[in-house]
């Protein structure tokens, strides 16, 4: 079975709708983790509200620092502003996409932000 690491910074934003798009798009058919660098406490709010808006639930989910089981259990890393904090690893796909940190921003941009997010998934979920 196929799997992605979703990382950012606080693991509380763009990783978590990212993981949260891939479950539901997937149907169980990848591992999806997701971490970060810097985890925050909790996952940013407004990313929970525009993520129930269509209907899936990331509230359950806790930011936490990526580790190397992590990186060991996907095939492919998706990393989003987390520049050199993020690790490498040979032999791993490496993904980058660059996206706007939801932290501090209005509902409208997260929509947006949450809107790019979805294509993102969708495209790599189709190249596996």
């Amino acid at each position: 079975m196929s799997g992605i690491l979703f990382l950012c910074i606080h693991n509380a934003g763009r990783s978590q709708m990212a993981a949260g798009f891939a479950r539901e798009l997937s149907n169980g058919d990848v591992v999806i983790l997701s971490g970060g660098s810097e985890p925050a406490a909790t996952v940013n709010p407004v990313a929970v509200d525009v993520m129930n808006e269509i209907g899936i639930d990331i509230s359950t989910y806790v930011p936490q620092k990526f580790n190397d089981d992590l990186l060991n259990a996907v095939d492919v890393v998706v990393t989003m502003g987390c520049g050199d904090t993020c690790p490498y690893i040979p032999g791993k796909r490496y993904v980058d996409w660059p996206l706007d940190d939801p932290k501090g921003k209005s509902i409208e941009d997260v929509r947006r932000i949450r809107d790019e997010i979805k294509a993102h998934v969708t495209d790599l979920l189709a190249q596996l």
